[in-house]
């Protein structure tokens, strides 16, 4: 049976459950998010606005009418001078990995991204995610730098890369 193809748009708040699943799961089993507890709904709700709030886009890849990731970017840091910078999240489901989804959203976070007028694109990602680390690489992001043992989770010390995009 051949797949769907991958439908982008943006998140509507119905998506909420869908994006907070992939999200917990990602926490609970994984080191590419630095939190221990799962996240509720409420929490994901106030992301949400917040995000469209600050005119941050929030993205859902679907396919076979089916949440299969999402991704997004917000403020890399808080002082005005940064406002040019964002830094960028993506996750996919974890049935769905290997499937190219990540590439489909990246390239639309990008494109997003510079069509707001931002200049630069960061990306944080734990170093032990090679495909994660690959896959931006692949896109043109450079690493830029590698914080040691900054994380702990899963009882060891995690080591955080930094990753940019100068979009203009």
């Amino acid at each position: 049976m051949q797949q769907s193809p991958i439908i982008l748009r943006d998140a509507l708040e119905s998506d909420l459950p869908a994006i907070l699943e992939i999200y917990n799961d990602i926490i609970l089993t994984t080191t590419a998010i630095y939190s221990e507890e799962p996240h509720t709904l409420q929490m994901r709700l106030d992301w949400f606005n917040e995000r469209k709030q600050a005119g941050f886009p929030v993205i859902v890849a679907e396919q076979n009418g089916v949440l299969v990731g999402f991704a997004t970017y917000g403020k890399f840091r808080v002082w005005p001078c940064y406002r040019f910078t964002v830094e960028h999240s993506l996750y996919v489901h974890r049935d769905n990995r290997g499937q190219g989804i990540s590439k489909i959203l990246l390239q639309e976070i990008i494109s997003l991204a510079k069509s707001a007028g931002m200049h630069a694109l960061i990306a944080g990602v734990d170093s032990e995610n090679e495909i994660s680390l690959q896959l931006h690489l692949k896109f043109g992001f450079t690493q830029v730098a590698r914080f040691k043992e900054v994380g702990f989770k899963f009882n060891r010390w995690l080591d955080l890369i930094f990753l940019e995009m100068i979009l203009s």
